[in-house]
């Protein structure tokens, strides 16, 4: 008789290997579109803000670089004190703009009117 202890890995193993591959698969779909959506709302909430902040724009108001570029430091913002910071820069700058009275100021100091 032949000795057949070296066979190698056995059906029940594999089959619970394939069982945790499904299961880890699954956890990664679930996570991954929870993330979307936080990521989703923040966006929102940065889109809204923006608009807020709109309100008190003048004649002369920041290009559409800048609100862009404070909507992505307002999402990617790690806490409340770093939005808040990403508030306070928007704001300093939409009132760089409105303090200026003319369109050719406005326009050399790299904002729109």
């Amino acid at each position: 008789m032949m000795n057949k202890k070296g066979q190698g890995m056995s059906v029940n193993v594999i089959i619970i290997a394939a069982l945790a591959l499904i299961v880890l698969v699954v956890l990664i779909m679930v996570f991954t579109g929870r993330i979307g959506m936080f990521q989703s709302g923040l966006e929102k909430e940065s889109q809204t803000e923006l608009i807020a902040m709109k309100i008190s724009y003048g004649q002369c108001k920041p290009t559409a670089t800048q609100e862009s570029g404070f909507r992505t430091q307002f999402t990617g913002s790690e806490s409340v004190a770093d939005q808040e910071s990403a508030k306070v820069l928007f704001s300093d700058e939409i009132s760089r703009c409105k303090a200026l009275s003319s369109k050719v100021d406005c326009e050399s100091a790299g904002c729109r009117w």
